[in-house]
């Protein structure tokens, strides 16, 4: 009976080891969930905006799209109609120290690049005192980019160089998609999924930073569109003067990592705004 007694006890021992063996197991190949905190703010013009806390700071997970200063007056509008045609290049280019924006493609169609992809600005709107950043909210500097780029995995030395930088980050902060079917796209002409050939470039990163950016293009200090273009890359302004220049942050479908460079205040680039 003693024996039978010990032997029951040595077994369930056994197993209890076991059990506590499979727990530990479990748990440790459970990957601990990413908890991405959100938010929005609107700005002088009613449009609202999805924010992501990234790190220590609050970013707009969307593409400013304001058309007026904080203090109600208009920012110069140099429209664009029709695919590639009829934007004034000229008129673009010999801009000093006005404030403008346009938008990239609009074709008529419900506004589609707009409530994409926002609008693009030129230099001199970023630096423009009456602000174009919704109250409370600024647009980031340099150092807060790098901030944002080192919290998601970038070195200290990889942030401060220039051109492309880093290894993974720009997949981090590109959105899983560039295009949405619930943006409304009348039935009448849908050519223009074939001009930029959505089936190639419609996958573009994993957004594990939450800050989604999208492929909105530039317009060149010249007025022409960006290369590679729209939906395939996306140009982002910071606040930071380098001489003549302002620093500003590039995306590529193509490229998994980060361009930081200076451009003419005459590029039409996209705005993300950082909370103050």
């Amino acid at each position: 009976m003693k024996y039978f007694k010990r032997l029951v006890k040595n077994i369930m021992r056994f197993y209890n080891i076991l059990l506590i063996v499979f727990l530990i197991n479990s748990c440790s190949e459970k990957e601990t969930p990413i908890v991405i905190e959100t938010g929005s703010v609107t700005d002088i013009d009613g449009n609202i905006y999805k924010t992501v806390k990234i790190g220590n700071q609050w970013w707009m997970s969307e593409n400013l799209k304001v058309k007026q200063y904080n203090n109600g007056d208009s920012i110069l509008n140099i429209a664009t109609k029709g695919f590639y045609s009829y934007f004034d290049t000229a008129r673009w280019r010999s801009i000093k120290d006005t404030g403008a924006y346009c938008i990239i493609n609009d074709v008529n169609q419900g506004n589609y690049y707009e409530k994409r992809f926002g609008l693009l600005y030129n230099g001199y709107s970023v630096i423009d005192s009456r602000k174009i950043a919704p109250e409370g909210w600024h647009i980031p500097t340099d150092e807060e980019w790098k901030e944002l780029e080192m919290h998601i995995g970038m070195s200290e030395a990889e942030a401060d160089k220039s051109n492309w930088r880093g290894s993974n980050e720009g997949t981090k902060m590109k959105i899983k998609t560039n295009f949405d079917e619930n943006v409304y796209i009348p039935d009448t002409d849908q050519s223009w999924k074939n001009e930029f050939q959505l089936d190639k470039v419609d996958t573009w990163g994993t957004n594990e930073s939450g800050f989604a950016a999208r492929g909105g293009s530039c317009k060149f200090y010249k007025g022409t569109d960006g290369n590679p273009g729209v939906l395939k890359s996306g140009f982002w302004w910071s606040s930071t003067p380098e001489n003549n220049n302002i620093w500003f942050r590039n995306l590529e479908d193509d490229k998994t990592n980060v361009f930081r460079f200076h451009g003419s205040k005459n590029y039409g680039m996209s705005i993300r705004c950082v909370k103050d």
